[in-house]
């Protein structure tokens, strides 16, 4: 039996369940008070249409570190290519929303209206971010998330054309790294991320990694508009 909230007090993360995996509290709301106290503690919302809110803490959990995400030599190409125009933050309802479209391989969707004003309310307020890629000033893909202090908690990303999500997670990285970011946030293991250099770590292993990544009052942050055009792709861990 998971508790159900009323303020935004959650449980221990090792009260969590093991089947679901991570299901740890229901109830409460999506105000930015609840959003920032769970994402600092290594908790996130994840409930479908009609369903009350879920808060989840999976174990293991599945990370990125800027500095090792992996560049394969087709993607430093399309990189050097200039072939995307990449932004951050001028588009971040966009890229919910495109998010949140249909995919080939689900059904329905977790990101519904109700999480959009949610996010996009963290956006106002410097927490939530996008990356955006463009194409003829069109936008074809990105991805958007939270940062707290030296942590960002990946939250979903799309491509209506190839490779651009890779594109827009390879810009995030470099950006992150090059501001001392200890991680990115993955949520949960997928093969596709794995090949990008997500690892596994434990969930007590990353609730301590937050501790020493994100202070008691995290900041909002200004992120630039656009992203270094000069960056060198040459390197590659293919």
């Amino acid at each position: 039996m998971i508790p159900w909230l009323t303020a935004p007090d959650f449980p221990p993360l090792s009260q969590a369940l093991v089947e679901p995996n991570g299901l740890l509290a229901a109830g409460g709301e999506l105000s930015p008070a609840w959003l920032l106290a769970a994402y600092r503690r290594g908790i996130f919302p994840w409930f479908s249409e009609g369903e009350p809110i879920m808060w989840w803490s999976p174990d293991p959990r599945m990370v990125l570190l800027p500095s090792r995400l992996r560049i394969t030599r087709s993607l430093a190409k399309t990189l050097r290519s200039g072939r995307f125009e990449v932004r951050f933050d001028t588009a971040f309802a966009q890229v919910m929303a495109g998010c949140a479209g249909p995919r080939r391989d689900a059904h329905g969707t977790w990101i519904t209206s109700h999480m959009q004003t949610a996010y996009a309310r963290l956006h106002e307020l410097g927490y939530a971010h996008s990356v955006e890629c463009f194409m003829d000033d069109a936008l074809v893909g990105g991805l958007y998330g939270i940062a707290l202090d030296k942590a960002f908690f990946g939250e979903s990303m799309f491509s209506r054309v190839s490779d651009a999500s890779k594109v827009a997670l390879a810009h995030l990285a470099r950006l992150l790294d090059d501001h001392g970011f200890g991680l990115i946030d993955c949520q949960m293991t997928t093969a596709h991320l794995s090949r990008m250099g997500g690892i596994e770590v434990p969930r007590a292993a990353f609730g301590q990694a937050l501790d020493q990544l994100i202070g008691p009052a995290p900041a909002p942050q200004r992120w630039p508009e656009r992203a270094d055009t000069q960056l060198d792709w040459a390197r590659t861990t293919e």
